[in-house]
């Protein structure tokens, strides 16, 4: 059997993985246009930033490939025929196949303003994204970063750190205002402020001008406001990246339509990762999952079903992580931005901004717990789970909340503020916070 596979992302390569330990004698070829090999895509950032080497984006070593007979074509597929299972590659190769999986992945949005196609105007994706910035950041004072969510924020960090001044446009009145309540977004905020880094909230982009050798010299804003820049990063999203699957008549919408097992319309042809959209997804889920965890729960569910093992894609309880500059944020379960009917939320936040918890319940009795949000916290992935999976009513997870505290030994502890601040918000439950038994409880007093 012949599995080709188009990306070689996370995706892509946990399913080339758990199909070898699967299948011994399997063939398998993994095809990408962006690299060689398979690379860290989150670490894009800390390169730039001089914090990683580029062949510290390598999780695995060179020979690996070869060790575990993984075919890597670094090539641009131009051309699918799923009728006689054939590949065709911009260098003018065909590649038969069994069984195909596309991972083709995303890319960055543009929303067709004047003025994108300009030189040091891009989003960040990939490594092409990172050769280009470093090239077209180097010497520049200004740049403008368009977008308020996850690659806004790290854009603008990473020009920080070269000592360029970042400046950010958002549309919303506070940062990622889709994903963060205002009082998790303010300390966002405090952590832009501190590092000096300008926003303009309730601001979009409208036009990018350029000079006369065709690269970028300045912003225009929605409200009238021309800003001088020598480099625009544009961080409003990302799409996937559909465009063979939709030229080989394969089904596809915003992206490549799969059923619960990651199957397209076409036999033997599967879709995962951020290309894929889900035809049913499952209850409060989204269609489209463009995250790198869930990328790597579906290259590992999809190598059951190429495997011969047909397993349904199962998401789980929503976790995700980032950092904004000093500032870790994780969130668990169902943490929505906004009031949701049928839920209360618990908020506390340290004097100084630095930390804050929100813990998500539901108001009827008995106020099952059903999500978290922490930043400049720490908590334990398996023990938030539990309780959401369990729905634990929130006083008990209040009086345990130790048990779900994961930062180093002799940091600061919050648990005895955060309870007591819960009380007073919700005198009707009063709970006594519980002490964990043994050495760790007596360094965490």
């Amino acid at each position: 059997m012949h599995l080709l596979i188009i990306g070689n992302g996370i995706t892509g390569v946990t399913c080339a993985l758990a199909v070898r330990k699967q299948l011994p004698e399997a063939r398998i070829t993994l095809v990408s246009a962006e690299s060689a090999h398979h690379f860290s895509r989150p670490a894009l950032m800390y390169v730039y930033m001089g914090h990683l080497r580029p062949q510290d984006l390598k999780p695995y070593e060179d020979w690996f490939w070869d060790k575990n007979r993984l075919g890597l074509v670094h090539a641009t597929a131009t051309a699918l025929n799923p009728t006689e299972n054939l590949l065709t590659l911009d260098n003018g190769t065909t590649l038969a196949y069994d069984q195909l999986l596309l991972a083709t992945g995303s890319e960055s949005k543009r929303h067709g303003w004047p003025g994108q196609h300009l030189a040091g105007v891009q989003g960040l994706y990939g490594l092409p994204d990172l050769e280009a910035m470093t090239r077209d950041t180097r010497g520049i004072s200004r740049g403008v970063v368009v977008g308020g969510g996850l690659i806004g924020v790290e854009l603008a960090e990473m020009l920080h750190s070269r000592g360029i001044e970042p400046l950010v446009l958002v549309r919303d009145a506070h940062y990622w205002g889709s994903v963060l309540p205002s009082a998790e977004a303010n300390l966002v905020d405090r952590q832009f402020a501190e590092n000096r880094v300008p926003v303009r909230y309730r601001t979009e982009l409208r036009e990018i001008l350029g000079d006369a050798q065709g690269r970028v010299r300045a912003v225009v804003t929605t409200t009238g406001e021309e800003i001088a820049c020598q480099w625009v990063g544009l961080a409003t999203g990302v799409t996937p990246n559909i465009a063979l699957a939709r030229r080989a008549g394969i089904e596809t919408d915003c992206g490549i339509l799969v059923d619960e097992y990651l199957r397209t319309n076409v036999p033997n042809v599967y879709a995962a990762g951020d290309c894929a959209q889900h035809r049913q997804p499952g209850a409060g889920e989204v269609a489209i999952e463009q995250l790198w965890y869930t990328g790597r729960m579906q290259g590992e569910t999809v190598a059951q079903t190429i495997c011969g093992q047909s397993t349904a894609y199962r998401r789980g309880i929503w976790f995700n992580s980032a950092k904004f500059f000093n500032l870790e944020y994780q969130t668990y379960g169902q943490a929505p931005a906004a009031p949701t009917a049928g839920l209360e939320s618990f908020y506390w936040e340290h004097p100084t901004g630095r930390a804050a918890l929100r813990v998500y319940f539901r108001a009827g009795a008995p106020h099952a717990v059903v999500g978290f949000n922490a930043l400049g916290l720490r908590l334990r992935q398996a023990q938030c789970e539990q309780w959401i999976r369990q729905q634990a009513p929130v006083a008990t997870v209040m009086s345990h909340l130790g048990a779900a505290n994961f930062d180093p030994e002799f940091f600061p502890q919050h648990e005895k503020a955060m309870v007591a601040a819960f009380n007073r918000q919700f005198p009707q439950h009063q709970v006594v916070l519980r002490q964990r038994k043994g050495l760790f409880s007596l360094l965490r007093k």
